[in-house]
């Protein structure tokens, strides 16, 4: 067996164990499947037990699981929920967060160069939607107002952090960038538009004949959407995150005039496709890839782990908390703590600032150290708050 393929194994093995310990642990404290995906992946990886190297097929493999991670991200997001007060608040909580991330990126890094400043502060902005929409729907919170408040938080924390990225870091100057995204834009809204039209007769039938078939035409044609829209915010030079987050958007809308029980079969399919395989491995090799050595390397560089995490809920969860006033007390907090929760932006945009030379390998571990424990621990508390939030009123879940 050559070593790509025992290292492939390994993921595998790896992700199908992770759910089962996470049942384990997870009758004392709830912890998300993700968690041990990373714990599991840093353990078998260079920084521990050395058992998974890296090659082309992991990396392929990782890569798809993150588009596939946005794309799931953007699947789940149902505009009508998001508009109006939701979307504004969650809008102008980016924006401050924005502000903020960028001034403290600048105060951190004050004798290096303008982009390694941009990579500490977009990586500070970001929230985990992808990561968080499972742990919601988990705990049954997801259809509730709270769960919409979530969504369009991590919606603007998403999406927000991967257009920065795409103007910001592309390395090209902004002028550039903003024209190549104006033209991912009009690829988008072309598409859309399509999506909003009604399938022709001949498709729609064969896409419900085949549902339950070896044709899945459903899947095959979302995959495509996913390929497509990824594809072009390459060729633009654009983060192809963006164009996986569109291509859930735009199946999403494609399937909105199809009876629920199509949709429900269709989003439990890319589930299984997504959770099932390629989402497990992206986590797992991320934990593969945490410089475990280079966190430990010195006392200066742990310190930043602590610093980062501590900067996440100044970021993100503090203009969450100012925003979202007349909410109780308590689902505030929660919705704060969520926000907070950043991990697979993080990784990618601190491995930018580390292929670019702009980081230093010990300060993305610390990065990224930071992100692993926020989505560990700040969903379960703010889980723990919105649910004493419900106990003292009931009508707090209600859809």
């Amino acid at each position: 067996m050559s070593p790509d393929s025992a290292s492939l194994l390994i993921v595998l093995a790896l992700a199908f164990a992770a759910p089962l310990v996470a049942d384990l642990l997870g009758r004392r404290i709830p912890v998300p499947t993700v968690v041990f995906e990373l714990l599991l992946g840093v353990l078998a990886g260079p920084s521990a037990l050395d058992w998974v190297h890296e090659g082309a097929v992991l990396t392929y493999l990782a890569d798809f699981g993150l588009a596939f991670l946005m794309f799931l991200a953007g699947f789940e997001i149902d505009p009508t929920r998001l508009s109006g007060r939701p979307l504004r608040r969650a809008t102008l909580g980016w924006a401050l967060s924005l502000v903020v991330g960028l001034l403290f990126g600048l105060l951190l890094v004050w004798s290096g160069s303008t982009m390694s400043r941009l990579v500490v502060g977009l990586a500070l902005t970001t929230t985990a939607l992808g990561t968080l929409l499972p742990i919601l729907r988990d705990a049954g919170a997801l259809p509730t107002r709270f769960g919409t408040q979530v969504m369009a938080i991590g919606t603007l924390g998403e999406f927000g952090p991967i257009v920065a990225v795409s103007l910001l870091l592309s390395g090209r100057n902004a002028g550039a960038s903003a024209i190549a995204l104006a033209c991912f834009a009009a690829v988008t809204v072309v598409v859309f538009a399509f999506a909003r039209r009604p399938l022709p007769d001949s498709l729609d039938r064969v896409v419900r004949a085949t549902l339950h078939s070896s044709g899945q035409l459903a899947i095959r044609l979302a995959v495509l959407a996913l390929a497509l829209l990824v594809w072009a915010a390459d060729e633009l030079g654009l983060d192809p995150l963006l164009g996986a987050f569109a291509a859930g958007l735009v199946i999403r809308l494609l399937l909105s005039d199809m009876p629920a029980e199509t949709r429900e079969t269709v989003a439990g399919k890319l589930d299984a496709i997504g959770f099932g395989m390629f989402v497990p491995v992206f986590f797992v090799i991320s934990g593969v890839r945490f410089d475990g050595r280079a966190l430990f390397a010195d006392a200066g560089t742990l310190a930043l782990l602590p610093l980062f995490l501590a900067l996440l809920l100044v970021v993100r969860g503090v203009p969450t908390y100012l925003m979202e006033r007349g909410s109780p007390a308590a689902v505030r907090l929660g919705l704060a703590l969520f926000a907070s929760a950043g991990l697979p932006l993080i990784v990618v945009i601190s491995g930018i600032g580390v292929e670019e030379g702009e980081l230093r390998a010990g300060t993305a571990a610390a990065m990224v150290g930071a992100g692993m424990v926020s989505v560990l621990v700040f969903p379960l508390l703010g889980l723990r708050a919105y649910r004493g939030a419900v106990t003292a009123d009931p009508a707090l879940a209600e859809r």
